[in-house]
């Protein structure tokens, strides 16, 4: 009988010993455990920074965008519209509407600089014309869509120069598609219709979807009444103005044109505004080899692009707030009211307004900002 006790009572010892050392075991081993990333989140961190990483904003898109779409003025019949870069030649599609009864025209970038472009191609029948600028060869050209149509819904962009306003952009829905009508001569077929306002001097101009940052349709017509506009597919045309880029026309046919006296090109106040506009744009954008090729000259020598960079690392974002023109003889100055907000330390921002003053002017043709001052509005 005792001989059973001191076996039982040493099997619960036992038990209790290993009791013991399986708590201490777990209470160790466990919390370290929990520090251990699991290979499945880390896995899910991954893909979704490259999602975020693809999918660019509205405004990343824009700005990318505009960079290759042009205003087209033409000096023989005061036409202003719009056209895109397309290719690694300096080719720009436009409407032919645009350039119609013209052999040159100028075309204007965003940065305001100015060029002489050649019509290479014209259609009598088709809405669509070419013209090449030799010196716009280094311009990247816009991603054209050659599959996958738009479907109704789908949200889209349309960029361009309305009543001689540079790149101005509205956005809106394909509404409609294969729509098909005539226009003074011009056949539309298959055209797709879409709700951003358009007015005269965005024709020639890029609609994109903004899905995938392409270029679906050339936007070519509007009506009067309510808000729709009609777009050229780009996939309708593709093959037409590629021909003209490898074989240009060497004559161009005689067409019939009148004299626009609605579509004037812009005023120098507009053009200076509107440049003040896209410096502050690129500057939102961290873009700041663009904002730093917009100074003249002079304020170039004066401060490298080092030290411009260094001064907007701390900018998070500028709205323009107002903004308007002193004109006095020939020199221009534009003064904008504008709020900056600016990162003070690890994880604070302020907002800040500023009074700034730029004075505006050309240097070999292009509109620069020769010079800027600015005060802190308390």
């Amino acid at each position: 009988m005792n001989k059973k006790w001191l076996v039982s009572i040493l099997s619960t010892i036992f038990i209790w010993m290993l009791g013991v050392a399986a708590f201490f075991f777990l209470s160790d081993w466990v919390p370290a455990q929990l520090h251990i990333e699991s290979s499945v989140l880390i896995e899910a961190d991954t893909s979704l920074s490259i999602i975020e990483n693809d999918e660019k904003s509205v405004k990343e898109i824009i700005h990318e965008t505009q960079k290759s779409v042009v205003m087209i003025e033409v000096e023989k019949t005061g036409s202003v519209g719009s056209g895109f870069i397309y290719n690694d030649q300096g080719d720009i599609i436009t409407n032919a509407h645009v350039v119609a009864g013209a052999d040159e025209v100028k075309v204007k970038l965003t940065d305001t600089s100015e060029y002489n472009g050649t019509v290479i191609g014209i259609s009598t029948d088709t809405d669509i014309a070419v013209v090449r600028v030799s010196d716009l060869e280094e311009i990247e050209p816009l991603r054209l869509a050659s599959t996958s149509p738009p479907e109704l819904g789908d949200e889209v962009l349309a960029l361009g120069s309305p009543l001689g306003f540079q790149n101005t952009v509205t956005t809106g829905i394909i509404s409609g598609v294969d729509r098909s009508f005539e226009i003074n001569n011009y056949h539309y077929d298959n055209a797709y219709q879409f709700s951003a306002p358009i007015a005269p001097g965005n024709s020639g101009g890029p609609l994109i979807l903004i899905r995938s940052g392409e270029v679906i349709g050339i936007n070519s017509a509007a009506t009067e009444v309510g808000t729709m506009g009609f777009s050229i597919p780009i996939i309708d045309v593709l093959s037409l103005v590629t021909s003209w880029s490898e074989t240009p026309m060497t004559t161009l046919p005689t067409m019939d044109y009148t004299v626009n006296e609605d579509q004037t090109a812009s005023s120098i106040e507009n053009l200076a505004t509107y440049l003040v506009h896209y410096f502050y744009d690129s500057i939102d954008q961290q873009d700041y080899v663009t904002a730093y090729s917009l100074l003249g000259h002079s304020w170039q020598l004066n401060t490298s692009y080092e030290q411009f960079r260094e001064g907007y690392l701390n900018t998070r974002s500028v709205i323009i707030d107002d903004i308007y023109t002193i004109t006095k003889e020939e020199e221009i100055t534009v003064v904008a009211i504008i709020s900056a907000e600016e990162r003070k330390s690890e994880g604070v921002t302020t907002t800040e307004k500023y009074k700034v003053n730029y004075d505006v002017g050309y240097e070999n043709d292009n509109l620069k900002l020769i010079s800027g001052t600015g005060e802190k509005i308390e």
